[in-house]
């Protein structure tokens, strides 16, 4: 019963370094991104910004679409908003995986504090009990 309840709290432990390592890295993938997103300033205006590059590529491909279809080169402007797009879903999808990320080490953390609680009662329960 000892062995299993000192398994219990390594296991428990892990998921805690764990989880907080995930927490912290969350952070630091956010930071990341931020710096990158320049000029704009908080991580809650990537969606709106796509959503406005996405209105304006929409417009530009509906209107180049028959000339690319044909073989001429298209616009610029076309080239920037579409690179401008990528870009924007390639923020939006990285900001969600360090919410995710960091959501997973908050699940470790709380995972890991009941590892250890119940396997520091197991092992009070083994030590209790005669053998």
């Amino acid at each position: 019963m000892r062995v299993i309840a000192i398994i219990v709290v390594i296991l428990g432990l892990a998921s805690l370094v764990f989880g907080i390592l995930f927490v912290s890295e969350a952070s630091s993938a956010e930071n990341q991104v931020l710096n990158e997103i320049a000029p704009l300033t908080s991580l809650s205006q990537i969606n709106p910004q796509y959503d406005k590059v996405t209105a304006a590529f929409n417009q530009r491909l509906a209107a180049e679409e028959p000339g690319i279809k044909t073989g001429t080169q298209p616009s610029a402007m076309y080239a920037y908003l579409s690179g401008q797009r990528a870009l924007l879903g390639l923020a939006k999808s990285n900001v969600g995986l360090a919410m995710f990320t960091r959501l997973s080490g908050i699940a470790g953390i709380f995972l890991g504090l009941g590892l250890v609680l119940s396997g520091l009662a197991l092992l009070r329960k083994a030590q209790s009990v005669p053998a």
